[in-house]
Protein backbone atom coordinates (compact mmCIF):
# COMPACT_ATOMS: atom_id res chain seq x y z
CA UNK A 1 0.00 0.00 0.00
CA UNK A 2 1.39 3.42 -0.96
CA UNK A 3 1.82 6.22 1.56
CA UNK A 4 -0.92 8.38 0.01
CA UNK A 5 -3.55 5.63 0.08
CA UNK A 6 -2.55 4.62 3.60
CA UNK A 7 -3.15 8.15 4.87
CA UNK A 8 -6.39 8.55 2.92
CA UNK A 9 -7.78 5.25 4.19
CA UNK A 10 -6.89 5.99 7.79
CA UNK A 11 -8.44 9.46 7.73
CA UNK A 12 -11.62 8.16 6.11
CA UNK A 13 -11.92 5.31 8.62
CA UNK A 14 -11.26 7.58 11.62
CA UNK A 15 -14.02 10.01 10.66
CA UNK A 16 -16.41 7.18 9.79
CA UNK A 17 -15.89 4.88 12.77
CA UNK A 18 -18.24 5.02 15.79
CA UNK A 19 -16.49 5.74 19.09
CA UNK A 20 -16.30 3.07 21.78
CA UNK A 21 -16.23 4.83 25.18
CA UNK A 22 -16.11 3.78 28.83
CA UNK A 23 -15.85 5.53 32.18
CA UNK A 24 -12.39 6.02 33.64
CA UNK A 25 -11.31 5.67 37.26
CA UNK A 26 -7.53 5.72 36.77
CA UNK A 27 -5.30 7.37 34.18
CA UNK A 28 -4.87 4.83 31.36
CA UNK A 29 -1.63 3.72 29.74
CA UNK A 30 -1.48 3.72 25.93
CA UNK A 31 -1.80 -0.08 25.94
CA UNK A 32 -5.16 0.25 27.73
CA UNK A 33 -6.65 1.82 24.61
CA UNK A 34 -7.04 0.63 21.04
CA UNK A 35 -5.69 2.61 18.11
CA UNK A 36 -9.22 2.66 16.67
CA UNK A 37 -11.84 5.15 17.94
CA UNK A 38 -11.59 4.01 21.55
CA UNK A 39 -11.74 6.47 24.46
CA UNK A 40 -11.81 6.58 28.25
CA UNK A 41 -14.12 9.25 29.66
CA UNK A 42 -13.51 11.17 32.88
CA UNK A 43 -16.40 13.14 34.29
CA UNK A 44 -13.71 15.39 35.70
CA UNK A 45 -9.92 15.35 35.60
CA UNK A 46 -7.43 18.03 36.58
CA UNK A 47 -4.57 18.72 34.20
CA UNK A 48 -1.29 20.39 35.16
CA UNK A 49 1.37 21.74 32.81
CA UNK A 50 4.74 22.78 34.23
CA UNK A 51 6.68 24.83 31.71
CA UNK A 52 10.28 26.04 31.91
CA UNK A 53 10.40 29.72 30.91
CA UNK A 54 12.92 31.41 28.62
CA UNK A 55 14.22 28.05 27.41
CA UNK A 56 15.09 29.35 23.93
CA UNK A 57 17.21 32.15 25.35
CA UNK A 58 18.73 29.68 27.80
CA UNK A 59 19.95 27.40 25.02
CA UNK A 60 21.27 30.35 23.01
CA UNK A 61 23.23 31.89 25.86
CA UNK A 62 24.27 29.10 28.22
CA UNK A 63 25.47 26.39 25.87
CA UNK A 64 23.91 23.00 25.41
CA UNK A 65 25.53 21.27 28.40
CA UNK A 66 24.34 23.76 31.01
CA UNK A 67 20.94 24.06 29.33
CA UNK A 68 20.56 20.27 29.30
CA UNK A 69 21.40 20.14 33.01
CA UNK A 70 18.68 22.70 33.73
CA UNK A 71 16.16 20.77 31.60
CA UNK A 72 17.01 17.54 33.40
CA UNK A 73 16.81 19.07 36.87
CA UNK A 74 13.53 20.86 36.21
CA UNK A 75 11.77 17.92 34.58
CA UNK A 76 13.03 15.48 37.23
CA UNK A 77 11.88 17.66 40.13
CA UNK A 78 8.53 18.43 38.50
CA UNK A 79 7.91 14.80 37.62
CA UNK A 80 8.76 13.55 41.12
CA UNK A 81 6.49 16.15 42.70
CA UNK A 82 3.59 15.29 40.38
CA UNK A 83 3.86 11.63 41.35
CA UNK A 84 4.28 12.48 45.03
CA UNK A 85 0.98 14.37 44.99
CA UNK A 86 -0.86 11.51 43.31
CA UNK A 87 -0.74 12.72 39.72
CA UNK A 88 0.21 10.67 36.68
CA UNK A 89 2.83 11.97 34.24
CA UNK A 90 1.27 11.75 30.80
CA UNK A 91 3.93 13.39 28.65
CA UNK A 92 7.23 15.24 28.50
CA UNK A 93 7.27 17.81 25.73
CA UNK A 94 10.64 19.50 25.36
CA UNK A 95 10.82 21.90 28.28
CA UNK A 96 7.53 20.99 29.96
CA UNK A 97 5.75 18.12 31.64
CA UNK A 98 2.03 17.30 31.75
CA UNK A 99 0.37 15.59 34.70
CA UNK A 100 -3.20 14.38 35.15
CA UNK A 101 -4.95 14.11 38.52
CA UNK A 102 -8.14 12.14 39.13
CA UNK A 103 -10.06 11.23 42.27
CA UNK A 104 -11.80 13.13 45.04
CA UNK A 105 -9.07 15.66 45.89
CA UNK A 106 -7.58 16.18 42.44
CA UNK A 107 -7.76 19.98 42.29
CA UNK A 108 -6.29 20.41 45.77
CA UNK A 109 -3.46 17.99 44.97
CA UNK A 110 -2.69 19.68 41.65
CA UNK A 111 -2.65 23.16 43.19
CA UNK A 112 -0.29 22.04 45.97
CA UNK A 113 1.85 20.44 43.28
CA UNK A 114 2.17 23.77 41.46
CA UNK A 115 3.26 25.55 44.64
CA UNK A 116 5.71 22.75 45.45
CA UNK A 117 7.30 23.01 41.99
CA UNK A 118 7.76 26.73 42.60
CA UNK A 119 9.50 25.94 45.91
CA UNK A 120 11.72 23.34 44.26
CA UNK A 121 12.84 25.71 41.52
CA UNK A 122 13.71 28.47 43.96
CA UNK A 123 15.06 26.42 46.85
CA UNK A 124 16.66 23.42 45.14
CA UNK A 125 17.42 23.99 41.45
CA UNK A 126 18.70 27.57 41.51
CA UNK A 127 20.89 27.07 44.60
CA UNK A 128 22.41 23.94 43.04
CA UNK A 129 23.02 25.80 39.77
CA UNK A 130 24.69 28.73 41.54
CA UNK A 131 26.82 26.44 43.68
CA UNK A 132 28.16 24.55 40.67
CA UNK A 133 28.71 27.57 38.42
CA UNK A 134 30.49 30.41 40.20
CA UNK A 135 29.39 33.76 38.82
CA UNK A 136 26.22 32.33 37.25
CA UNK A 137 23.72 35.07 36.38
CA UNK A 138 20.93 32.91 34.94
CA UNK A 139 17.88 32.26 37.11
CA UNK A 140 15.69 29.25 36.39
CA UNK A 141 11.98 30.06 36.40
CA UNK A 142 8.78 28.29 35.46
CA UNK A 143 5.06 28.71 35.00
CA UNK A 144 2.51 26.08 36.01
CA UNK A 145 -1.02 26.06 34.57
CA UNK A 146 -3.89 24.01 36.02
CA UNK A 147 -7.49 23.46 34.92
CA UNK A 148 -10.21 20.90 35.61
CA UNK A 149 -13.02 19.70 33.36
CA UNK A 150 -14.57 16.71 31.66
CA UNK A 151 -11.78 14.98 29.74
CA UNK A 152 -11.47 12.06 27.34
CA UNK A 153 -8.33 10.05 26.66
CA UNK A 154 -7.72 8.42 23.28
CA UNK A 155 -4.75 6.64 21.75
CA UNK A 156 -3.11 8.31 18.78
CA UNK A 157 -0.13 7.73 16.51
CA UNK A 158 1.02 4.80 14.42
CA UNK A 159 1.41 1.17 15.39
CA UNK A 160 4.63 0.77 17.36
CA UNK A 161 4.93 4.50 18.04
CA UNK A 162 1.91 6.00 19.77
CA UNK A 163 0.70 7.81 22.85
CA UNK A 164 -2.44 9.19 24.49
CA UNK A 165 -4.09 12.45 23.47
CA UNK A 166 -6.14 14.22 26.13
CA UNK A 167 -9.24 15.90 24.69
CA UNK A 168 -11.06 18.43 26.84
CA UNK A 169 -10.93 21.98 28.06
CA UNK A 170 -8.60 21.25 30.98
CA UNK A 171 -5.76 20.08 28.74
CA UNK A 172 -6.02 23.16 26.53
CA UNK A 173 -6.49 25.75 29.28
CA UNK A 174 -3.71 24.37 31.48
CA UNK A 175 -1.28 24.66 28.59
CA UNK A 176 -2.46 28.17 27.69
CA UNK A 177 -2.11 29.38 31.27
CA UNK A 178 1.64 28.73 31.13
CA UNK A 179 1.89 31.51 28.54
CA UNK A 180 1.05 34.18 31.13
CA UNK A 181 4.22 36.11 31.96
CA UNK A 182 3.75 37.85 35.30
CA UNK A 183 5.21 37.52 38.78
CA UNK A 184 2.87 34.63 39.60
CA UNK A 185 4.38 31.20 39.02
CA UNK A 186 1.20 29.11 39.38
CA UNK A 187 -2.06 29.79 37.55
CA UNK A 188 -5.40 28.05 38.05
CA UNK A 189 -8.89 28.51 36.64
CA UNK A 190 -11.92 29.46 38.74
CA UNK A 191 -13.18 25.89 38.52
CA UNK A 192 -9.98 24.66 40.17
CA UNK A 193 -10.10 27.36 42.84
CA UNK A 194 -13.74 26.65 43.70
CA UNK A 195 -13.01 22.93 44.15
CA UNK A 196 -9.84 23.29 46.22
CA UNK A 197 -9.81 22.56 49.94
CA UNK A 198 -9.18 25.50 52.25
CA UNK A 199 -5.67 24.25 53.00
CA UNK A 200 -4.65 24.93 49.39
CA UNK A 201 -6.19 28.42 49.41
CA UNK A 202 -5.16 29.95 52.73
CA UNK A 203 -1.65 30.14 54.18
CA UNK A 204 0.81 32.24 56.13
CA UNK A 205 0.65 33.93 59.52
CA UNK A 206 -1.61 35.82 59.70
CA UNK A 207 -3.74 33.64 57.43
CA UNK A 208 -4.34 35.02 53.95
CA UNK A 209 -5.42 33.91 50.51
CA UNK A 210 -2.43 32.56 48.59
CA UNK A 211 -4.18 33.28 45.29
CA UNK A 212 -4.80 36.61 43.56
CA UNK A 213 -7.81 36.95 41.30
CA UNK A 214 -7.38 38.15 37.71
CA UNK A 215 -9.39 38.52 34.55
CA UNK A 216 -7.88 36.42 31.74
CA UNK A 217 -7.82 39.11 29.05
CA UNK A 218 -6.45 36.68 26.46
CA UNK A 219 -9.45 34.41 26.99
CA UNK A 220 -12.80 36.23 27.11
CA UNK A 221 -12.04 37.87 30.44
CA UNK A 222 -12.74 34.68 32.40
CA UNK A 223 -11.69 34.55 36.06
CA UNK A 224 -8.36 32.94 36.90
CA UNK A 225 -6.12 32.95 39.96
CA UNK A 226 -2.35 33.34 40.19
CA UNK A 227 0.03 32.70 43.07
CA UNK A 228 3.62 33.59 43.93
CA UNK A 229 3.50 31.33 46.97
CA UNK A 230 5.68 28.28 47.55
CA UNK A 231 4.83 25.04 49.34
CA UNK A 232 7.86 23.62 51.14
CA UNK A 233 8.46 19.92 51.71
CA UNK A 234 11.13 17.53 52.97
Amino acid sequence: MGLLKDLQDHSAQTFREVWDTRDGRVVPAPTDLKLSNDAVEFERATVLYADLTASTNMVDTLGWEKAAEIYKSFLFCSGKIIRNKGGTITSYDGDRVMGVFVGDHQSTSAAKCGLMINWAVQEIINPALNKQYTGNTFTVSQVVGIDTSEVRAARTGVRGDNDIVWVGRAANYAAKLTEIKQAERTWITKDVYDRMAEEAKIGGNPKQDMWKRYKWSEHDGSTIYGSTWRWSFD
